[in-house]
This record gives structure tokens, sequence and C-alpha cells, in this order.
């Protein structure tokens, strides 16, 4: 037995899948630096590495992007119990 749809009627699949990060994907997110690195690499136009590892010259505003979850996660694993403290090149 064969169910029949509404005219117009179809059916949504909603998967939800862990994002995958490609290279180009480190550029949408907000990396955690050290507070002094970035301050200095905003000033001086040095390079800094992110924990994830990735390198660049910061020139944009961090609250603009969300958090890079590669960069969350090992934060997260070194500072147990200290979510939401610095990190993100905001401070």
């Amino acid at each position: 037995m064969s169910t029949q749809l509404s005219p117009g009627a179809e059916t949504v699949v909603d998967e939800r899948t862990k994002p995958q990060l490609d290279d180009g994907d480190h550029e949408r997110f907000s990396h955690y630096v050290p507070k002094d690195k970035l301050t200095e690499a905003m000033v001086m136009g040095t390079p800094v590495v992110a924990l994830c590892g990735k390198v660049w010259v910061p020139s944009r505003d961090p609250q603009r992007f969300p958090v890079c979850p590669e960069c969350k996660e090992i934060w997260e694993s070194l500072n147990p119990g200290d979510e939401g403290k610095g990190g993100d090149g905001e401070e």
C-alpha cells in the first residue's frame, strides 16, 4: 500500500553532519592567539600562529566571524572549566 501526498507536498530530509574543514575554511573563522602576539601583529603587521596552526597577518575584526572550532576545542582542552575566557583575538 502506498501513501499519496497532497499536491505540492514533498518529503524533506534533515541531515546534519559535522563540517569538515578545507584549507580555505580557516578564512571564515576568528582564531585563538596569545593576546600579546595579536597586539604586536596588529601594530607591526607580523604574522601570528593560531592554536589550530593557521598562520596569517590579522587585519579584520574577529568579532565579525564565528570562532574556529579547532581553536575552541584545543583551548577548552588546555583550560578545562575556563570556557569563555580569552584567546580569540578579542582580548
